[in-house]
């Protein structure tokens, strides 16, 4: 039995458990409330003025206390200019005090690269953080026209935002890799704004088809390429015919080095065709697949061969990896039934992850356009395959003995019985 005074010794233990739960709970709802408030901007008559203010000149002050400038310590004189603590207007905006409010587009850049480009400034606040920004940003084409005084072009802000500018870690900041595409489409998926430079608008859309769209917005992968992986940021440019494979070589280096040493190269070079885009396109790129291949439906090669001794290459690449991949799915589905049936094949099963590692590195190999190597590479796949494939077969034959042994010994035990059974008639007839 338990005494009284134990008891209370829980209780009272249970109700500090119970204050320190609540501790906590307070804490975390406050550091998630402060997180979702921001960090309010410092004091100053700038922010004072602006709070009392409605619409677009309250808004700086409302979006500041989630920029990132803003969590540094940073404030609105420091990119603004102006004597923050003078209450007047006029004082507080004298040109004497270095004021220069809103600069206009084209020298927008520089206005940033005020700290951005400024090594020592840099160092105060983020030193991982590269100081040649502005420098990219003229070579792009969004800054060449902006020197040739287009000032429609993208700026800094354009992408970053001014007021609200979050690290590009912030999964909210409008460059994180998450966010990057549906920030470049502002500009380039608008019909009217583009039509302008004559380029198409449908490069999010058909990017949004993409097997790199689906790494990145389903399988929630960040490293996988979104615009300015394949165009670049600061120094944004469209890849052009001798460069997109050096691009795409970038992700798919083994890929990218099979076809420098390619036939196709050459060919390609003589032709003028960008290299991965002939076969893989560029924004909707799909995920690839052995119907590619060949001279079948969905063939990328009858494009460009009809007949010729590539014909003949794709076709009997086709054959060898149609081959390999039947004979894989004929061991994987016997062992799968030879699994269901209660039989053991872990190790056929394990030793087939052999033929598919075979089937990878064949269509890697694809790349050389040699019959030969593809071959090469899907021989020990096949051999694999058949072995487990005899596997299986072998799974079932064990299994068909035994039924049968089962059922031999199941007509023996019944025999026994009936002989059981006569004899205790027997012996009771008696």
């Amino acid at each position: 039995m338990y005494r009284h005074g134990s008891n209370k010794g829980v209780f009272g233990a249970e109700g500090g458990i119970r204050r320190l739960g609540l501790l906590v709970t307070f804490a975390a709802v406050f550091i998630a409330t402060a997180a979702v408030l921001g960090q309010q901007p410092k004091q100053t008559s700038c922010v004072v003025c602006h709070s009392k203010l409605e619409g677009r000149l309250k808004d700086p002050v409302t979006k500041f206390a989630h920029d990132i400038h803003n969590s540094r310590g940073l404030s609105c004189n420091d990119c603004h200019g102006g004597d923050p603590t003078k209450n007047d207007m006029a004082a507080a905006k004298a040109i004497s005090t270095g004021y220069l409010g809103t600069p206009k587009p084209s020298e927008i850049p520089a206005f940033c690269g005020k700290c951005h480009s400024d090594a020592g400034v840099m160092k105060r606040f983020n030193p991982s953080l590269r100081v040649d920004q502005v420098q990219e940003y003229l070579t792009s084409t969004h800054g060449k026209r902006l020197k040739e005084g287009d000032i429609k072009v993208a700026t800094c802000i354009s992408c970053h935002g001014n007021h609200g500018i979050r690290s590009a870690k912030d999964p909210q900041s409008s460059v994180y890799p998450m966010n990057v595409a549906e920030t470049c489409s502002k500009c380039h998926a608008n019909a009217d704004y583009v039509a302008q430079y004559n380029i198409a608008h449908n490069q999010y859309d058909r990017y949004k088809k993409s097997v790199h769209a689906n790494a990145l917005y389903e399988k929630k992968d960040i490293s996988a390429p979104t615009c300015n992986d394949c165009h670049g940021n600061h120094g944004a440019a469209p890849p052009g015919i001798t460069s997109v494979a050096n691009v795409c070589g970038q992700c798919h280096s083994r890929q990218s080095e099979l076809f420098q040493q390619s036939p196709h190269k050459a060919a390609f070079d003589r032709q003028g065709f960008a290299e991965c885009v002939r076969c893989h396109n560029n924004h909707e790129i799909l995920k690839p697949t052995d119907q590619m291949i060949g001279v079948g439906k969905g063939s990328v090669c009858v494009a460009c061969h009809n007949g010729d001794k590539g014909y003949e290459a794709a076709k009997s690449i086709q054959a060898s990896m149609s081959d390999l991949s039947g004979n894989i799915n004929k061991a994987e589905d016997i062992l799968d039934r030879a699994e269901r049936a209660g039989m053991e094949v872990s190790r056929p099963k394990f030793e087939l992850q052999e033929a598919t590692d075979a089937m990878t590195t064949a269509r890697v190999l694809i790349h050389t356009v040699s019959t030969k190597q593809v071959v090469d590479a899907a021989g020990p796949g096949n051999a694999v395959a058949l072995k487990s494939f005899k596997a299986g077969q072998g799974a079932f034959a064990e299994l068909s003995f035994r039924r049968q042994g089962l059922a031999v010994s199941l007509v023996f035990i019944g025999f026994l019985a009936v002989l059981v059974f006569l004899k205790i008639r027997q012996i009771e007839g008696r």
